[in-house]
């Protein structure tokens, strides 16, 4: 199957809060991968928080747009993680701070976007 065929049936499988919560999943995979790497492999790791930087400024132009339907309470707050990730990562980079509060953050939105488990009714 060529991937422009994966790609397809992919997009057609999913709706789009699969979609997000796959691309957090692969993005902290490589966090996770970068942070187990030595710091002195600026390669390695700057790939990853990158592409990490890169989800996050991509969510908070999205946020941004008037046309976006999520609540304004919502969009800020994910803006406002975004220019926390930004600074971070910076720090990261400068070896002033551990990738670790990146993929708690990351975590965080995928525990979300999997949604809460439902409670369970009580006995009587």
């Amino acid at each position: 199957m060529s991937l422009k065929a994966y790609t397809q049936a992919t997009a057609r499988a999913e709706n789009p809060r699969q979609s997000e919560y796959r691309l957090f999943s692969q993005v902290t995979h490589a966090l996770i991968e970068a942070e187990g790497l030595d710091t002195t492999d600026i390669g390695g790791r700057m790939q990853a928080l990158d592409w990490n930087r890169r989800l996050w400024s991509t969510l908070a132009t999205d946020c941004a747009d008037p046309g976006n339907a999520l609540p304004q309470p919502l969009r800020a707050q994910i803006i406002s993680i975004s220019l926390w990730v930004s600074r971070h990562t910076s720090l990261v980079m400068q070896r002033e701070e551990d990738i670790g509060p990146l993929v708690e953050i990351n975590r965080m939105v995928m525990q979300g976007l999997a949604g809460a488990p439902q409670p369970q009714p009580q006995a009587a």
